[in-house]
């Protein structure tokens, strides 16, 4: 091939690929008063989560594998599917507490499974619908 040079092309990091379904996800999502977002965020070692009032740039519930409520009652880790199932029920309480019946659900760009999909069924356990 005479002059011919190939770009490579670029590949990108998981986390990258999440963002960008984060992205496009968060394009379409909005959280009202009337029915706020619940957003997922979930690291290795942690999951964290949140009822977001997007009209008005404030949090009305939150929970993470990291809170002292909820340290007390996860055995070890908070990675795990345990811990999100725990982390999803305190979030679904304080929610209703704070008066949010309905959410809109984002997965952060995660797939609903594992962690991601126990801590949604959790939060519907504890009365949320969505």
């Amino acid at each position: 091939m005479l002059g011919v040079t190939h770009k490579s092309v670029a590949k990108i990091t998981r986390a990258e690929h999440r963002q960008r379904i984060h992205r496009r996800v968060r394009a379409r999502v909005r959280g009202t008063a009337e029915r706020p977002r619940l957003s997922v965020f979930r690291s290795l070692k942690h999951i964290y989560a949140q009822v977001i009032d997007d009209t008005r740039g404030g949090t009305l519930a939150a929970a993470s594998s990291l809170d002292p409520d909820v340290r007390t009652q996860i055995a070890r880790r908070g990675g795990n599917i345990a811990a999100a199932k725990i982390v999803g029920q305190v979030l679904g309480e304080r929610a209703r507490k704070a008066g949010v019946v309905q959410v809109v659900f984002d997965r952060g760009g995660h797939k609903y499974h594992g962690r991601v999909k126990a801590l949604a069924e959790a939060a519907r356990a504890a009365g949320l619908k969505f």
